[in-house]
């Protein structure tokens, strides 16, 4: 007999209402599979959450990159072909003994004076499964009896279920260690180097958010299925070390990538609610002909559906969206200050657009008790007492190819 919490579509977010499910559908299209969301895709989508043509787009399961193709603003990003298989290949090394020397790793890092796992103490459930409900609830009931069991175990690619405005989004992290204590740590495997213990910080940032992703999700099993359960602010990064194919590893924390991702999670407007306000008729199908790939509904019609949802387009989505440079020719067509990034936008409060700041900042429009106005005006007074003052005293440069000796610093 199967329990109620091993079963499939059971819990908050493994399923979405049918209504909701038949009209994200029609949007992505009727005949069109939709592309599921993974941890890096969330990242995102929560570094933006006002962006509502994102929210609804990734909710619905919409081909972004098909899209922007198909739109004639094709964005190339992500891993190349040689990162992805040795990506793949070191995984495989550092998994090839059932997950031991992620333990081995884990239990060295930590260095809480608990006994060394020894041979034969790590366990591995079976989670295989049919479908993405099937998995989630055999990942679930899967940490449910390895913390009952008090043993060290590893899950190999787990399924996680967790609710993105309004649409549940599964998540598959590389593994999940589970403690004897009940503790539950996410481990991320990168093909980037770790050199004498430290990798790129850049990198590193990245992984920590898509970890706080896992984690979150898990907190939501833990909730549910899991008594005494803890998942650890802390995931386990593991990476080639130095120049060899060795796993090396670090501990990263996760305590504020988790807060900021929970965050911006919750501000993300439902994607019910965003799909409700569009035009009749709209939709982001394709047409795609015979060959499953050529789109045959014309670009125009593309843009203007796209049009009808809200972006909120800044210079950081370039690196992290399909859609960014389509959105970036929108935002500079339409002069919004949105293409100055989101900090130059957060301080000009009303001001949307280039020409009404330059207008603010000449006095031709604009109230003076605007405090975005104001600054605008007292800095363009610094930049024309500057000027002025550079110009009496001879200094000002008389074209393109003057320069002017200066004396070095001594």
């Amino acid at each position: 007999m199967r329990s109620p919490d091993s079963r499939p579509g059971t819990g908050p977010g493994t399923a979405a209402p049918t209504a909701l499910r038949q009209r994200l559908a029609e949007l992505r299209g009727p005949s069109v599979a939709p592309v599921p969301l993974d941890a890096r895709a969330l990242a995102a989508l929560a570094a933006n959450p006002g962006c509502h043509r994102r929210a609804l787009l990734d909710g619905a399961g919409v081909d972004k990159a098909a899209l922007a193709r198909a739109v004639g603003a094709p964005v190339t990003f992500g891993q190349s072909q040689f990162a992805f298989v040795r990506g793949h290949s070191f995984e495989a090394r550092a998994k090839a003994d059932g997950g031991a020397e992620l333990v081995r790793l884990l239990h060295e890092r930590l260095a809480d004076g608990s006994p060394e796992p020894g041979p034969g103490s790590v366990d591995t459930p079976d989670l295989s499964a049919t479908g993405l409900e099937g998995r989630t609830a055999r990942t679930a009931l899967a940490l449910r009896e390895a913390t009952a069991a008090g043993r060290w175990a590893v899950l190999d690619h787990p399924l996680l279920a967790l609710p993105v405005a309004g649409t549940p989004a599964h998540l598959e992290p590389d593994a999940i260690v589970v403690h004897p204590d009940g503790g539950w740590t996410v481990v991320e495997i990168k093909s980037f180097a770790m050199i004498d213990g430290s990798a790129d910080a850049t990198k590193v940032g990245a992984a920590a958010r898509q970890a706080a992703v896992y984690a979150l999700a898990l907190e939501a099993v833990a909730e549910r299925v899991a008594k005494g359960a803890a998942v650890r602010d802390q995931a386990l990064l593991v990476c080639p070390k130095d120049f060899s194919n060795l796993p090396d590893a670090a501990l990263v924390d996760l305590r504020k990538p988790l807060a900021t991702t929970r965050r911006q999670l919750e501000r993300l407007t439902g994607v019910a609610e965003i799909a409700a306000g569009l035009p009749e008729g709209t939709t982001f199908d394709l047409c795609p002909s015979d060959d499953g790939r050529t789109p045959t509904r014309p670009a125009g019609e593309l843009a203007e559906a796209l049009d009808a949802v809200a972006a909120a387009y800044a210079p950081e989505c370039l690196a992290a969206c399909e859609l960014a440079f389509h959105c970036r020719a929108r935002a500079r067509a339409a002069d919004s200050v949105q293409t100055l990034g989101r900090g130059v936008r957060a301080e000009l409060g009303g001001l949307t657009t280039v020409a009404s700041v330059l207008a603010a900042a000449s006095g031709e429009a604009g109230s003076p008790d605007d405090p975005a106005v104001a600054a605008l005006r007292r800095a363009a007074a610094l930049r024309s007492e500057t000027l002025a003052q550079a110009s009496a005293d001879g200094s000002a440069p008389t074209g393109a190819g003057h320069r002017k000796e200066v004396t070095a610093c001594r």
